[in-house]
């Protein structure tokens, strides 16, 4: 299925590491609403649980990027079109960190930009940086990977919402107010 002919009904909340996406996803979840899980975070602890420390999932870039792709794919494959839902990232933002770590663009992520389709595109803005056991990126690399996922929503041409830095109750019912305008 080509959903790219196919309207969703599907909000993506995205932003560079450590901008709170989890934390609204969460609250927009606690509130009702059909929400996805963040797969690099996913795959990380998934691969733990087989023994793996972080640096050695993190070594292979294309394979770990290959990894959440594959998972995402699934994921976004799995949900209905009309179903109101709210993803913690979508399979654009694989583009970004593709772009960001210098991989070349491979089949699976051409074939499956050609197919996405989004209603809206909620980009928190930057919170202070904060390290974590699944981050391995620093406040350089969040500022250029935030501003990548910038570029590449606005290239492929969703309609991208800026959500500014306010208490995270704020944040969610600033992306509703915004998901009924729409």
């Amino acid at each position: 299925m080509n959903l790219k002919s196919v309207k969703t009904n599907w909000h993506v909340i995205t932003g560079g590491p450590s901008t709170g996406k989890t934390t609204v996803i969460n609250l927009l979840n606690e509130r009702g609403f059909k929400t996805t899980i963040e797969h690099a975070r996913h795959y990380i602890d998934t691969m733990r649980e087989e023994g793996r420390t972080v640096e050695e999932i993190r070594a292979n870039k294309r394979k770990f990027q290959l990894g959440v792709l594959n998972m995402q794919i699934e994921q976004e494959a799995e949900l209905a079109p009309s179903e109101t839902v709210f993803l913690d990232r979508a399979i654009p933002d694989a583009l970004a960190y593709y772009k960001f770590l210098n991989l070349e663009m491979d089949e699976l992520l051409k074939n499956a930009l050609q197919k996405v389709s989004y209603k809206s595109i909620f980009i928190l803005d930057r919170l202070p940086f904060v390290n974590d056991y699944a981050r391995t990126e620093d406040k350089e690399a969040q500022l250029k990977i935030h501003k990548l996922i910038i570029e590449v929503y606005e290239s492929l041409g969703f309609p991208v919402i800026f959500v500014p830095v306010i208490s995270p109750e704020e944040r969610v019912d600033f992306i509703l107010k915004n998901v009924q305008n729409i």
